[in-house]
C-alpha cells in the first residue's frame, strides 16, 4: 500500500492510496480458498473443484468484494499510521474512468482511489476548578402551591347550564349538532350531533368558534370557513364551507372547589395530603429549570472560552438542519423572514453562527467526555428508549421496533444522555455558588436579559442572541439545542 498526501490545508486533507495489483491478486486467491471447500458444481466432487476453474466462474464477483474490503481496511490503515481523527466518515472517491475499473476487476491493473476528509481539531482541555458559575435556585412558596392548584381546579372544572336568553361567551361549553357543506353538497365527517365544544379552544375549523359566540340555546347558525391549504385532508384543502348549526345548550365554566372531595378526586387521602405532593413536584420542576439554567450558563461559558477552526462539513449539515426547520416552520406559519422582522441573508448569518456554535460545543464536550472516560452504559439507553416509548401510548411495539431497525435513532438517543454526564462531570470539578432567586428569576430567559443590556463590541463572533420579536417563532426550537 501507498499512501500520498494529495492536500494538507487547515483541517482538510485529501490522501491517494495506491493499492498494487499482486496485492488484490494475492487476497483473491486467499478468498478462492476459503470458499473452495464450499463450491458445489456439476462435474466436481465436492472440495475438488480446481481453483482456477472456481476463479473463471466466480472471479469477478469475488475481486469486486476484495475491492471493496481492500478499501476499508486501506483506508482505516491510512489513518491510523498517521493518527488522523477524521470528524466525520472520509469521502472515498474510486476512479470514475470505466476502463481503469475493468483492468483492477480483471486483475491487471493498481487500485488507485483518494479519500478526502477533515480531521477534528486539536485544543487544550481548561482547568474546570477555575471555571465560577451560579446556580440558581427558588423556594418553594405557599403562592407557587396555590397557583399549581388553580390550574388544576381549570383543568378538572364543570360547566353549568347558562339561561335560555343567555348568550354564549368565549370559553363556554356550547352543544352543537352541525352539517358541513362544500358547494352545496354534505362531505365525510362534516356532520355530527351532540357535539361539545368549549369556544375559544380552537379545536374546530379557524373562525368556527368565533362565529358562535353571541349564539343562545336554540338558535340556528350558518357557519363559513375555509378549510386550511396544509389540510390533511387533501380534497378538503384550501375549500370554502358552510356549517348549518343548531345551538343545543350554552354552559359557562365553573372551576372545581378546593376541598377534601376535590382532593379525593384527585387520588389523595385529604387536602393536605394534594399540597404536600403538589409542593414536592414544583420544587422537582424548579430543580429541573435550576440544572437547564446552569447548563445553559456552563455551555455559554466553554463557548466563550474555545475559539477553533472547525471542520466545514459539520458545520454546513448542522446549518442545514436547523435552517430546513426554520422555513417548515415559517411556511406552516404562513409567515415570512420580513414579518419576523429580518431579511433571509441576515437570518442565514444568524443560524450559521448558532450551527458553528452548537459544532464548537459538540467537539469540545465530546473531547471532555473522551479524556474523562465519560460512557453510556446499554442500560441508561434502554431507559431513555423505554421513557421515548411512553411518549406514544397505544404504539409501543411500532416505536420500539422503529428504534430496534434504526441503529442512528439509538445513537440519537445515546446523545443528550452524553452530553448530560460531561456537563455534570464539569460542574462537580467547577467551583459552583448557589444563588436564591424568586421563581420568574429562575424562569426568566437569559437571552431576553442580554436583549435588554446596551449592545458592546464583540472580539469573538458568537451565536448572536435572537431579536426581541422572536423572529425566532420559526427557529427558537432549532436555537434552543446547543450540542446535542
Amino acid at each position: 500500500m501507498e499512501v500520498t498526501e494529495s492536500l494538507s490545508e487547515g483541517l482538510k486533507r485529501e490522501l491517494k492510496i495506491v493499492l498494487a495489483q499482486n496485492e488484490l491478486e494475492d487476497q483473491l486467491t486467499t478468498r478462492l480458498n476459503e470458499i473452495k471447500g464450499q463450491v458445489r458444481l456439476n462435474g466436481f466432487r465436492p472440495g475438488k473443484v480446481p481453483v482456477s476453474h472456481i476463479k473463471k466462474i466466480y472471479g469477478r464477483s469475488l475481486m469486486a468484494e476484495v475491492v471493496q474490503q481492500a478499501v476499508t481496511d486501506s483506508s482505516q490503515k491510512a489513518l491510523d499510521e498517521r493518527s488522523e481523527r477524521p470528524a466525520y466518515q472520509p469521502e472515498i472517491s474510486l476512479p470514475e474512468d470505466q476502463e481503469k475499473m475493468e483492468s483492477v476487476i480483471e486483475g491487471q491493473a493498481d487500485l488507485a482511489y483518494t479519500m478526502a476528509f477533515e480531521i477534528v481539531p486539536q485544543f487544550e482541555i481548561e482547568d474546570f476548578s477555575k471555571l465560577k458559575l451560579e446556580r440558581p435556585t427558588a423556594e418553594v412558596e405557599d403562592s407557587h402551591i396555590d397557583e399549581s392548584i388553580g390550574q388544576l381546579t381549570q383543568q378538572y372544572r364543570e360547566f353549568e347550564p347558562r339561561g335560555e336568553k343567555d348568550k354564549a361567551e368565549s370559553g363556554d361549553r356550547v352543544i352543537i349538532d352541525f352539517v358541513g357543506r362544500i358547494e352545496g353538497d354534505e362531505f365525510e365527517g362534516g356532520s355530527q350531533e351532540d357535539a361539545p365544544l368549549e369556544l375559544g379552544s380552537n379545536t374546530f375549523l379557524p373562525g368556527f368558534e368565533d362565529q358562535l359566540v353571541g349564539s343562545k340555546a336554540g338558535d340556528e347558525v350558518t357557519v363559513k370557513v375555509s378549510f386550511p391549504e396544509e389540510y390533511g385532508v387533501e380534497y378538503l384543502a384550501g375549500k370554502p364551507a358552510e356549517f348549518e348549526v343548531k345551538v343545543k345548550e350554552v354552559a359557562r365554566p365553573v372551576d372545581a372547589e378546593v376541598n377534601e372531595e376535590f382532593a379525593n378526586r384527585l387520588g389523595f387521602e385529604d387536602l393536605a395530603k394534594m399540597r404536600e405532593a403538589i409542593s414536592d413536584r414544583v420544587a422537582q420542576e424548579f430543580d429541573m429549570v435550576s440544572k437547564a439554567q446552569l447548563k445553559r450558563q456552563l455551555l455559554d461559558k466553554l463557548d466563550e472560552t474555545y475559539d477553533f477552526a472547525l471542520p466545514e462539513r459539520l458545520v454546513d449539515q448542522e446549518f442545514e438542519q436547523i435552517w430546513q426547520q426554520v422555513t417548515n416552520e415559517l411556511e406552516q406559519s404562513g409567515k415570512t423572514f420580513e414579518d419576523e422582522d429580518t431579511t433571509e441573508d441576515d437570518a442565514r448569518e444568524e443560524y450559521r453562527a448558532i450551527a458553528e456554535r452548537r459544532v464548537r460545543l459538540g467537539l469540545v464536550l465530546g473531547e471532555i467526555g473522551e479524556k474523562s472516560d465519560v460512557s453510556v452504559s446499554d442500560e441508561e439507553v434502554n431507559r431513555a428508549l423505554m421513557e421515548r416509548i411512553r411518549q406514544f401510548p397505544g404504539q409501543e411495539k411500532q416505536v420500539y421496533d422503529f428504534y430496534q431497525q434504526n441503529p442512528q435513532a439509538l445513537l440519537e438517543l445515546r446523545g443528550p444522555i452524553f452530553e448530560q454526564k460531561v456537563v455534570d462531570y464539569i460542574v462537580e470539578q467547577a467551583d459552583v455558588t448557589d444563588k436564591k432567586v424568586s421563581k420568574d428569576e429562575l424562569f426568566r430567559d437569559p437571552e431576553d436579559e442580554e436583549e435588554a443590556k446596551p449592545k458592546k463590541a464583540s472580539a469573538k463572533k458568537k451565536a448572536p442572541a435572537k431579536k426581541a420579536s422572536e423572529k425566532k417563532d420559526a427557529g427558537k426550537k432549532a436555537a434552543d439545542k446547543d450540542a446535542e
